[in-house]
């Protein structure tokens, strides 16, 4: 198993694959310079390495959020490192982990996170814990252990250098929706910046329930929505939509369905 001291030297022994860009997700924000500093050891590390930037928009903490992004993102994006950063649990004992699916590594924290994503990409083929010397600070995982693994990575080295195997990866808890003729109930699994609640009922459970067309009442907590199901924002001023990742969405046109709720991820809907 290899210390971040070791990683350099192991380039000389694995196989040639390498990925010429590293995908970047993280709850960092954009207010601090910590996604640039990450970027900065990748530089230093893998310097012809592209570093694309999916998202540093996921809520702080919000893991299952993060997962859902990063799963509807990477079957449109290249094979590559796809590193993601949400990590409640930086400093504990939980694993950092770098995991084989498709043509692809992902490379985070052992809490959910990377698991929806690998599946999206056809399957977990291997796991392995990335095993380090302790970093000098506890806070900063994503500089420390997560964006050099993840430039080593790039360069070619495998995974299964960096420790070894994990049969047990953690996963989320899944989510139950329940869709009949009249009637759909999810919960929200992620809100994007316009405001949009994306549920976690797909449009299948959606076009099960409902016709196009259809007025229908959406309830999240106290709040009541009357509503369209339709294709597009443009529909009604409450829609009702299977949006672009293939989930049932409620949008406001022109305005924000979150602020018009105060619905946040994994509150209840019901829409009937």
């Amino acid at each position: 198993m290899a210390t971040t001291g070791q990683l350099t030297d192991l380039l000389g022994h694995c196989g040639a694959m390498g990925y010429d860009r590293i995908t970047f997700t993280t709850d960092y924000g954009l207010a601090d310079g910590f996604p640039g500093v990450c970027e900065g050891v990748i530089a230093r590390i893998a310097p012809a390495v592209r570093v694309l930037h999916l998202s540093h928009g996921v809520p702080p903490q919000a893991v299952r959020q993060g997962a859902a992004l990063l799963a509807q993102a990477v079957a449109h994006l290249p094979d590559a490192v796809h590193l993601a950063v949400v990590d409640p649990g930086v400093g504990t004992a939980r694993r950092a982990v770098a995991i084989r699916a498709g043509g692809s590594v992902l490379v985070g924290p052992d809490n959910g996170l990377l698991v929806p994503a690998a599946e999206a990409l056809g399957g977990i083929t291997t796991a392995h814990e990335i095993v380090v010397d302790e970093p000098e600070h506890a806070t900063f995982h994503g500089r420390d252990v997560f964006a050099p693994a993840a430039a080593h990575l790039a360069l070619g080295v495998d995974p299964a250098d960096l420790g070894g195997p994990v049969p047990d990866l953690v996963r989320l808890p899944e989510i139950t929706s329940t869709a009949a003729p009249g009637s759909l109930t999810s919960e929200v699994l992620a809100v994007d910046g316009f405001g949009n609640l994306q549920l976690a009922a797909t449009a299948a459970d959606l076009a099960t329930a409902f016709a196009r067309g259809a007025e229908v009442e959406v309830v999240i907590g106290p709040a009541r929505l009357r509503a369209v199901v339709g294709r597009t924002f443009a529909d009604a001023e409450v829609v009702v939509l299977a949006d672009s990742a293939g989930h049932a969405a409620v949008a406001v046109n022109l305005g924000s369905a979150a602020a018009r709720t105060g619905a946040r991820p994994g509150d209840a809907v019901v829409i009937s």
